[in-house]
């Protein structure tokens, strides 16, 4: 990868995924191998898989470039789907950038959850803290009948999320608004009750900034990670929840990977019934959903 005044080397898909995935490898960076080849498949059009069936294509001195101009601000910390300007999530591709935190797949299971409890009637969905819309949007595909409000604090993410759910063809099921869910009167802006809430708030305590990788500490937003100690937006959802949701309504939320047990307590406190956690893959439990009784007659 290093250039000098010698005559360039000849290059081919083969020997650049090696060459470049060794040196990113050899400089720390975390999945080296796949950041090379979704590099090398931006530049030359292709998608990851179709590089092994081209693997003695000739690279072209443009072609390099480009894609030495990519690997550079890898190498600077910046997660892959900043470079490439897209994540995939729920079968979905989504814009992201800067503004909006990369969707991962333990978010995945926030949405299967909602979807294992929805039989596809018209149902209500609020949806907090929407960022790129990924869960909103993912929702809105999988339930046809449903109606979302998304709100976030951002207007840059939510003008990403606009244009994913105008992507998906579910801009007339999600209705996107600028919200603060920790000021106090959030919960009065809503003049309905819903039958779902879904988030997945900021949730990694100011403490364990430092602690974080690189690529998500000084690249992803922090307004949309950080709370002073984790627990300031489970709080404060959970109380707003007890008007905004209907009688038996259903509350979801992603959790911190140690944070299931407070928020459970919290959720008891509240009034809230049935209370269950869903485990991530690696067994944490990171998926809270909780029911609001019934109505009292």
């Amino acid at each position: 990868m290093n250039q000098s005044n010698a005559p360039e080397k000849e290059w081919t898909v083969v020997s650049l995924l090696k060459t470049s995935a060794d040196f990113l490898k050899q400089k720390g960076i975390d999945d080296a191998r796949l950041s090379a080849e979704l590099l090398l498949a931006e530049v030359l059009g292709l998608q990851r898989m179709e590089l092994y069936l081209n693997f003695e294509q000739p690279i072209s001195p443009k072609e390099l470039e480009q894609f030495r101009g990519l690997v550079r601000r890898r190498l600077a910390g910046e997660p892959v789907q900043y470079i490439l300007g897209w994540e995939d999530f729920f079968g979905l591709r989504f814009e992201v950038n800067p503004a909006v935190l990369i969707p991962r797949p333990e978010t995945e299971l926030l949405v299967e959850s909602v979807l294992d409890d929805c039989d596809g009637a018209t149902l209500s969905i609020l949806d907090i803290g929407t960022g790129s819309g990924a869960i909103a949007v993912a929702l809105a595909k999988s339930l046809p009948a449903v109606r979302i409000v998304a709100v976030d604090i951002s207007v840059p993410a939510l003008e990403v999320a606009q244009r994913n759910a105008a992507r998906h063809g579910v801009e007339s099921q999600i209705q996107f608004l600028v919200c603060d869910a920790l000021q106090p009167d959030f919960a009065v802006q809503f003049p309905e009750r819903f039958d779902v809430i879904v988030s997945n708030p900021p949730y990694v305590p100011l403490a364990e900034k430092e602690n974080l990788q690189k690529e998500v500490r000084d690249f992803e937003p922090a307004i949309a990670l950080f709370c002073p100690t984790g627990f300031e937006f489970y709080e404060k959802i959970a109380t707003d929840a007890l008007t905004l949701l209907k009688p038996k309504g259903k509350l979801y939320l992603e959790l911190h990977a140690d944070a299931a047990e407070k928020v459970g307590d919290v959720l008891k406190q509240k009034g809230f019934q049935n209370i269950l956690f869903r485990k991530d893959y690696q067994g944490f439990r990171r998926i809270a959903v909780a029911e609001l009784p019934p109505a009292e007659r």
